[in-house]
């Protein structure tokens, strides 16, 4: 390509514009033609389509914020029923944890007393054996002493042929 140049006397605007392979713009009826087509249809289109359709998805935005905010709502009141629910299953599993001390000591204590009585009653079946036993020993030892004595006045009698008063 040759370089343009541009000189006084030289090749006019335009004519570096054909020569450099631009497009000439033909100003007639159709531009003006089609501008009004495209008012007439945008003034015609808008109340039919455009705003319906603006109508349509402003309802629809203000749906979804709605309903985002309703969600909100309940995972808060979600989230407030579940520490309600927590701190109460706390309170039951402190109350079951008291009364559950309760009836170890009440259990205890019987089983305290429930030794006391086995252990006096054993002392007590102790007390009458020993008793029955030392009783039992000095009747034996009184038919002891008797039958030593008739013994020994058998054995004086034989010993000395007569009987011993």
């Amino acid at each position: 390509m040759n370089p343009i140049e541009l000189t006084v006397g030289g090749p006019s605007v335009s004519g570096l514009v054909a020569m450099s392979g631009g497009v000439t713009l033909d100003f007639d009826n159709t531009v003006l033609l089609q501008a009004l087509l495209f008012t007439a249809l945008l003034l015609i289109l808008k109340p039919l389509l455009f705003e319906p359709m603006l109508k349509i998805f402003a309802l629809r935005e203000e749906r979804t914020e709605g309903a985002k905010a309703t969600a909100r709502e309940l995972q808060e009141r979600a989230g407030e029923l579940l520490r309600k629910y927590e701190h109460e299953i706390a309170k039951v599993s402190q109350a079951a944890a008291e009364e559950r001390d309760k009836l170890r000591a009440e259990t205890a204590r019987i089983e305290a007393e429930i030794l006391k009585e086995a252990r006096d009653a054993t002392i007590k079946i102790i007390e009458q054996g020993r008793s029955r036993i030392e009783s039992e020993m000095d009747a034996i030892r009184f038919d002891l002493g008797r039958e030593a004595e008739r013994t020994a006045q058998l054995i004086v009698a034989r010993v000395l042929g007569r009987e011993a008063n």
